[in-house]
């Protein structure tokens, strides 16, 4: 299989650059996309369409190629990929039915694939991601590969997209089936944030709505770690302080502790909703600002998935917390480049409001401020 990254700020833009590479008899099949809202998304994907293109897409707090981090453009994943191994499917959830919309994707995928794996991408702000892994989970069973990410707003934490050819929701799956008797997929998730504090009990919540730790309303607890001073609908920093700063992290018995920042306040109880599920009487911890070794973490996690995993791929697809540009900034380049070097093929990736996969000793999960990179390699 080949594959093509490019980029551009504008929907000519992006014509421009891939007539150019497809110049070379590059026929693609396959685009991931990940396009800021700034940009007009429909344009591009009807770009790919008419090129009988099949397009799995999601907004973005950001997005790349190769080690180039960009804001407000868009990066494109192009693949060859024969169109019998893989398959995407849409399913829009309005009713909070994670589970049962994900059983229902799964039973299609199996259905056409002996033995699928997903790459998934998900919006709305309140998506209990976990849901949505144990639906996928329930019809393939719990050995099934799964990565992805879920789609941002750049930053405003108001209204994320996915997308695919003639299809456009703030509140949907997007499923991207591939065969693995056809198709090598192999990801690992990194996070690295090293945990603060005692353990405190998480004393009411609902799947991945937590109302109280320790008694006290989950926004207060943070804000009081925090030492947050303004905590009102008026401070519009508010949310982006407590995902990429104040994280919970949730404690496992198997494995890592994986992130559970909120995501969206409900303001009458000053509860929040996380990417995934936090169960009544679970541990959680806060969190202390990462430093350089969390990256370092991250690459030295991608060499030892190439050294005894995957020694080939064909193309890398990265989905990378936003919460870990903002605390790096143009440090954030060196994890990529890192990534990158690891298989040195086209690379592109978003950085994202949630992201799923298993992490290193641990159960598939929905993870915050984690990159999950995701290797490809067709047969």
């Amino acid at each position: 299989m080949r594959a093509k990254s490019i980029k551009g700020t504008s929907a000519a833009e992006i014509k421009a650059v891939m007539t150019k590479s497809i110049a070379d008899g590059f026929k693609p099949t396959l685009a991931i996309c990940f396009i800021s809202k700034s940009q007009d998304r429909t344009a591009i994907s009807n770009l790919l369409d008419a090129e009988g293109i099949a397009v799995f897409g999601c907004t973005t707090n950001g997005e790349f190629i190769d080690e180039v981090t960009e804001k407000g453009s868009a990066a494109i994943l192009l693949l060859d990929m024969n169109k019998d191994h893989f398959q995407i499917y849409f399913e829009e959830y309005p009713s909070g039915n994670y589970r049962e919309v994900a059983k229902g994707v799964a039973q299609k995928a199996i259905e056409k694939f002996k033995l699928p794996a997903f790459i998934l991408g998900l919006s709305h702000q309140a998506v209990d991601g976990e849901e949505i892994l144990h639906g996928l989970e329930d019809v393939v069973g719990t050995a099934v590969n799964v990565f992805g990410g879920c789609a941002g707003d750049d930053y405003s934490f108001s209204e994320q997209f996915v997308f695919t050819n003639g299809k456009d929701s703030n509140k949907a799956m997007l499923c991207l089936a591939l065969d693995e008797e056809k198709v090598n997929v192999k990801g690992i998730a990194t996070c690295g944030w090293k945990a603060i504090g005692t353990e405190k009990t998480v004393t009411k919540s609902e799947g991945n709505h937590v109302y109280t730790v320790d008694n006290m309303p989950v926004l207060d607890i943070t804000a009081k770690y925090g030492g947050i001073q303004n905590v009102s609908p008026d401070n519009k920093g508010l949310l982006l302080e407590i995902a990429a700063n104040l994280p919970l992290q949730l404690q496992r018995e198997k494995g890592n502790p994986v992130m559970r920042p909120g995501l969206m306040i409900d303001w009458n109880d000053h509860s929040f909703y996380t990417s995934g599920t936090v169960p009544q009487g679970s541990k959680v911890k806060f969190s202390v600002q990462p430093d350089l070794d969390v990256m370092e973490k991250v690459v030295k996690g991608v060499e030892n998935l190439k050294a005894t995993e995957m020694p080939e791929a064909d193309a890398l697809v990265v989905f990378s917390c936003a919460g870990r540009i903002l605390s790096f900034g143009p440090m954030m380049n060196m994890e990529l480049e890192g990534i990158k070097n690891v298989w040195n093929v086209p690379m592109a990736g978003m950085f994202s409001n949630g992201e799923l996969g298993r992490a290193t000793g641990g159960n598939l999960e929905m993870h915050n401020l984690t990159t999950c990179c995701v290797v490809l390699k067709e047969k």
